[in-house]
């Protein structure tokens, strides 16, 4: 049987006599503590995990895994979900915080939940988390509540996150099958060449005669390979990090990395599709938040993912606080697909500018979607061919020696 996970929890309450009681206590979560508490007469009125420090002695940080975009993603649902079931959202910070998994995430949703009990607005507690809640998400959430539709709100910003982590996941996917593939062909090519070919070497340096070419050309390269794999691996590396580091420093080199990125076949493909998607989703969950156009173009530069699509929205962004309608800037910037073009024009004639742009992230979503399906069905016979090739071929080269050795006799 599975053990149950119990967790510290502080308390503070009332007696049986009404004076001030404090404690902690060992449990699954914090209702249980609460009905523990009612059942001892104490009347509970704060609840809270207690902050594990280094090697769980308390006073530090919450230990765990880093906070990733999906942590933030299922916050933002199950906080959704709660408030619009009429949950407040006191109680609701606290009963999603009770539910996650991550004991760092766990400890940020509680550090939300003290500063709004103490009378601050949602969204400034989030900003004093810019590592989990990037600007866009707390514009929106601030919209949100000085509209006094922050229900609405979460569930629109929640949707907005769980489009754009669908979206990033795919094109992730795209990106890593091919790497992965060529990753496993490299090491068991590299252990035919390092275990298997010096073992049949040995064999063949009893025969007394030539080996046929082929046979040569893979013995040699395995020889090289034993002599020379920590300079080519570490080469490699070297190289690898080296441009990685690079990108970061140089804006002029990023540029160009992305736009040869938007050339490879298929994959390009597929990031500019995902950067039109994200430009759809963002722009229309801003714009119909009622932030600014030109705002909202901005925030949209700002995740757009690829500088060669940044620097054509912020050019869209100063083209429209000009005055010019955004349909013909977005068609002069030469890098959005005409379709795009029509349903903003569409949208910009009929006051349904967010809905478009709604329809355009969508479509251009599951185009995403198609193609990262298209490319894993395109590559998996590419791989069995490749390793077909090079696996059987370095089986074959092996083996024409003692072919000939059987023709000879």
């Amino acid at each position: 049987m599975a053990k149950i996970k119990t967790i510290t929890f502080q308390w503070e309450g009332l007696d049986k006599r009404g004076q001030k009681a404090e404690g902690e206590m060992l449990a699954e979560n914090s209702a249980i503590v609460k009905a523990q508490l009612r059942k001892q007469g104490v009347i509970p009125k704060k609840v809270k995990r207690k902050a594990e420090g280094l090697f769980g002695l308390g006073g530090g940080p919450a230990k765990g895994k880093k906070i990733t975009t999906l942590d933030i993603t299922i916050f933002l649902r199950q906080l959704a979900t709660m408030t619009k079931s009429g949950v407040p959202l006191m109680q609701g910070l606290e009963i999603v915080a009770d539910g996650l998994e991550n004991p760092n995430m766990a400890k940020v949703v509680l550090g939300i939940k003290d500063d709004v009990s103490a009378g601050n607005d949602f969204a400034s507690c989030l900003k004093k988390y810019p590592n989990e809640f990037d600007t866009l998400t707390c514009a929106l959430i601030e919209s949100g509540e000085q509209s006094g539709a922050l229900e609405q709100m979460l569930d629109r910003v929640a949707i907005y996150k769980e489009k754009s982590e669908a979206l990033k996941q795919k094109i992730s996917k795209a990106l890593k099958y091919p790497i992965t593939i060529l990753i496993i062909a490299s090491i068991v090519t590299t252990i035919l060449l390092v275990k298997v070919v010096p073992t049949f070497e040995a064999m063949f340096s009893s025969f007394g005669s030539d080996l046929p070419a082929a046979t040569q050309v893979v013995v040699a390269m395995s020889n090289w390979l034993q002599a020379n794999y920590i300079v080519l691996f570490g080469s490699i590396g070297a190289g690898i990090f080296g441009l990685m580091q690079a990108i970061k420093k140089s804006p002029k080199l990023q540029e160009e990395m992305d736009k040869l990125k938007l050339k490879l076949p298929v994959v390009g493909n597929i990031l500019q599709k995902g950067a039109v998607a994200r430009f759809g989703r963002v722009l229309s969950t801003t714009f119909a938040a009622g932030v600014p156009l030109v705002d909202a173009l901005e925030s949209v530069a700002e995740a757009s993912g690829n500088v060669v699509y940044r620097d054509a929205i912020l050019k869209v962004r100063d083209d429209v606080s000009t005055g010019v309608q955004m349909n013909a800037s977005i068609k002069a910037t030469g890098v959005f697909p005409n379709m795009v073009v029509q349903m903003v024009a569409i949208g910009e004639e009929s006051g349904a500018l967010d809905g478009m742009l709604d329809k355009v992230a969508t479509y251009y979503e599951d185009e995403v979607d198609n193609l990262v399906d298209g490319l894993t069905a395109m590559i998996e016979p590419l791989v069995m061919a490749f390793l077909g090739v090079v696996v059987g071929g370095m089986l074959i080269a092996m083996y024409l020696p003692i072919f000939a050795m059987g023709d000879a006799m």
